[in-house]
């Protein structure tokens, strides 16, 4: 946001100083363009009336010997010519024969003024040439052609431009400066309060934003630091009260456990029913509590990583699914069905073994758990672009297109499942455990029949962190 804001203000800025540069530049040509005419039709004015002199006296001396003590200190070549055109003295080596100077004095003689047009520029060179008549009123006597150089006048305009485009860099550096200086007024508080705003979303303890910037920005600061007070807090007790739960049911239940193990053989045969169901539900409750713990740690360490990015994770999906494999093979058979695994080659993907073993298991079991005895389970490790998908599919009853998008929803099961064990929070552990790295869990219908679990994960780049 920074670099945006800035940018917007330098390129006002240049605007705003070009907009004066520009015709100041303009009018330093024009300026120093309209002096050197004028003082060359001075000149001209000078040379017109010596001419109109020696017309009237028919004594060409004085024009003559001033064209030359003109030319000598100047350097500028002059013709001076009669009515009739014929030449009273030519300078500087310019001939009035010349079909340019002929066309001027032609011209002259027309009782016309030729004054070169357009202004000077500091890359202008070579020369500029005017006309003038001699005489006075109408009556024409002769002309006058002077060849002006420009060097000095383009030299003068290019040291004037110089000492206006510096101005303009030092006015512009000063645009670069108040612009930098405004934009961290403002947007640095802003950057403070996104930290905040991540911490806090993602579940951690946010840093009290200090009061900087405009008045309204600090007014933000300060009502964002009571609202994260209190957002912290109610997390903390939330924290707390989970891992307050799980320490005191443990042990009731552990020893409600044992007591009702040192019932079993003081029970008469006709209550070993009862027996059963009994463990069966603290079995069930075990596993819930258990699950609940997973779901809780699952998001806070999604939360970690949102903030700290956690780019230096690395594993070798092919290799957990090789594991894996060979971890659940009994447990498919005893439960009659056959897994399957393809991963061919290293597959490095940006997260933990210990984190894609977890979703991998959460995967699995569920296949293994719903697809049915007699189904075949297939685990494969692949790469879509730029992530490693980790695939799970089963040819059993699958879900249903209502009850694909409510599978990730904590404690839902579907109503086909009423026969099996669970507890509804797997596939929202895997996906909280997912959403952490910059995954996602993706389900779709397996074909013919069944369900596909596509874990994606980022891959990881060569140097060890994700693309």
């Amino acid at each position: 946001m920074r670099t945006r804001v800035q940018a917007v203000l330098l390129v006002f800025g240049i605007l705003t100083v070009a907009a004066f540069a520009v015709p100041l530049l303009l009018f330093t040509a024009s300026d120093r363009t309209q002096q050197l005419v004028l003082a060359r039709s001075s000149a001209l004015d000078r040379f017109a009336s010596l001419m109109d002199q020696a017309a009237a006296t028919g004594d060409t001396s004085a024009v003559t010997a001033e064209a030359r003590r003109y030319t000598e200190l100047y350097g500028e070549p002059l013709v001076v010519t009669d009515i009739r055109r014929v030449p009273v003295v030519e300078t500087g080596g310019m001939r009035a024969a010349d079909p340019a100077v002929a066309r001027l004095i032609d011209a002259a003689l027309r009782n016309q003024t030729a004054h070169p047009r357009g202004p000077l520029r500091p890359w202008s060179r070579g020369h500029r040439t005017f006309a003038e008549p001699a005489g006075t009123g109408t009556r024409v006597t002769g002309a006058v052609v002077l060849r002006a150089s420009v060097e000095n006048a383009a030299h003068d305009i290019t040291r004037r431009w110089a000492a206006v485009l510096a101005g303009t860099a030092l006015v512009a550096l000063a645009c670069t400066a108040l612009a930098r200086a405004a934009t961290r007024w403002v947007v640095s508080p802003l950057r403070r309060l996104d930290r905040a705003v991540g911490r806090l979303a993602a579940g951690l303890p946010p840093d009290r934003t200090s009061a900087g910037g405009p008045p309204e920005l600090r007014q933000l600061a300060t009502g964002f630091n009571r609202m994260a007070s209190t957002v912290t807090a109610a997390l903390e007790q939330q924290r707390r009260l989970v891992a307050d739960t799980s320490h005191q049911m443990r042990n009731p239940m552990a020893a409600l456990r044992l007591r009702v193990d040192a019932l079993h053989t003081h029970l008469p045969a006709s209550a070993d029913r009862t027996y059963t169901g009994v463990t069966t539900e603290l079995d069930r409750l075990e596993t819930l509590l258990d699950d609940m713990l997973a779901l809780a740690t699952a998001e806070h360490r999604a939360g970690e990583l949102t903030v700290t990015d956690g780019a230096d994770a690395r594993c070798d999906a092919a290799e957990v699914v090789r594991t894996q494999h060979r971890r659940w093979q009994p447990v498919a058979e005893r439960a009659g069905t056959r897994l399957t695994a393809g991963a061919p080659g290293p597959v490095p993907a940006a997260c933990t073994d210990r984190e894609l073993t977890q979703i991998t298991d959460i995967l699995v079991d569920n296949a293994i758990k719903y697809a049915g005895p007699s189904a075949t389970v297939t685990l494969a490790c692949t790469t879509e672009g730029a992530f490693v998908a980790l695939t799970v599919t089963d040819d059993g009853p699958g879900l249903s297109a209502d009850e694909l998008p409510q599978a990730t929803t904590r404690f839902w099961r579907s109503a086909r499942q009423a026969g099996t064990t669970g507890t509804g929070l797997g596939l929202a552990i895997a996906e909280q455990l997912l959403a952490g790295r910059g995954g996602r869990l993706r389900l779709a219908p397996a074909r013919p029949r069944g369900l596909r679990a596509t874990a994606l994960v980022p891959r990881a780049r060569p140097d060890g962190g994700a693309p």
